[in-house]
């Protein structure tokens, strides 16, 4: 199977850098290691790898293949994932902020069953983000074949570099993303006039969740 994967080393480096660069993921991450402290960002982080891991199985699988493919497969996708992430920046956006940033500190010790509800609420929120979201599966079918021997490889050879490959990619992601959550959640227990403004970078973060569910709502089909 390694025989089918080239420059396994570029690609780690690249998956690397494209992790680094901010999107609604990271928007998502950081919003909740800035409200909630730092358990919060990392369930989140999990939350979005756990999305990603759908769009590898079904890129392995052929699934977003087919997604790529057919129009409407894509339009439904596309809607189901635009109107979730609208639906997300608009809790974010109107919702009536009542956590001070001792109750955030506290959030990251507590156990009690209202923690465990919010932290699973965090954690499918994520998930949905990421799986909902076509463009993460195009993305992977775009990215990875690069990186995979082309003709003369077997299948099902090609179909466990493609995984491989995706869960070498997951697997970088998530420390990036846990590491986006602990520095949010260490700004916002430091720096004074960011806790001040909380709740105009909630808002914020919302008005950008809704910017990019209207992004992808107006985005085309895959050129075939």
């Amino acid at each position: 199977m390694m025989d089918s994967i080239n420059h396994l080393a570029w690609f780690i480096a690249a998956g690397l850098l494209l992790n680094l660069t901010p999107g609604p993921d990271v928007v998502y991450i950081v919003t909740h290691g800035l409200r909630h402290g730092a358990r919060a960002g990392m369930v989140a982080a999990l939350g979005i790898t756990a999305g990603c891991f759908v769009h590898i199985f079904a890129g392995a699988l052929g699934v977003s293949a087919l997604i790529a493919a057919s129009a409407t497969a894509f339009a439904v996708l596309k809607w189901l994932g635009a109107a979730y992430l609208v639906y997300v920046g608009a809790t974010l956006l109107f919702s009536r902020r009542q956590n001070t940033m001792k109750e955030v500190a506290n959030n990251d010790h507590s156990t009690g069953a209202g923690a465990i509800i919010s932290l699973k609420k965090i954690f499918l929120q994520g998930f949905w983000t990421n799986a909902l979201n076509p463009k993460v599966a195009l993305f992977f079918l775009a990215f990875l074949p690069q990186f995979i021997v082309p003709g003369g490889t077997h299948s099902t050879n090609a179909t466990w570099a493609f995984l491989l490959l995706g869960l070498v990619f997951n697997f970088n992601g998530l420390w990036v993303n846990l590491g986006w959550a602990l520095l949010a959640a260490w700004i916002a227990r430091r720096v004074t006039a960011l806790q001040k403004a909380m709740g105009l970078l909630e808002r914020l973060a919302g008005a950008m969740f809704i910017g990019f569910g209207l992004k992808l709502a107006l985005s085309d089909p895959p050129s075939r």
